[in-house]
């Protein structure tokens, strides 16, 4: 058994790891650096030199996984993610919730306050996931 490689991805936890389709792997990394100031802490290309096999991202101090779809092993192609919504708790949901929208995020639900002590709204990402902004109301 060979030895963990360095920044190889988390160890503990559970982390998010999203497939992207239509290989658009390295345009969501962009996007997701404009969006929520991820930082890419690693990306393999695949063998044919054209997608992504694998990326780890960090956001807001949490690690996000994703690749480019792979039809030929999962039998699935041009998929539109579902059933899944990406949570982030944050100090200023104003400031994350505009950053996404200038940078292209679609509003699901509006940002506002919430019964429950929050500020939060849902956006959907240009790659079909959709993402949800939460953080204390202002007084």
């Amino acid at each position: 058994m060979s030895e963990p490689q360095p920044n190889q991805g988390p160890t503990g936890g559970v982390t998010p790891h999203l497939t992207i389709p239509s290989r658009g792997g390295a345009a969501a990394i962009e996007f997701y650096g404009r969006a929520f100031g991820a930082e890419e802490i690693m990306r393999m290309p695949a063998e044919d030199g054209e997608r992504l096999m694998h990326a780890h991202l960090k956001i807001n101090g949490a690690s996000l996984m994703l690749a480019d779809e792979f039809p030929e092993w999962t039998g699935e192609a041009d998929i539109t993610p579902k059933g899944v919504t990406l949570h982030l708790q944050v100090d200023d949901p104003d400031e994350w919730w505009n950053r996404a929208l200038v940078a292209g995020a679609i509003p699901v639900m509006p940002l506002e306050d919430q019964f429950w002590g929050d500020r939060y709204g849902q956006l959907r990402d240009p790659f079909g996931h959709t993402w949800s902004i939460g953080g204390r109301k202002r007084s």
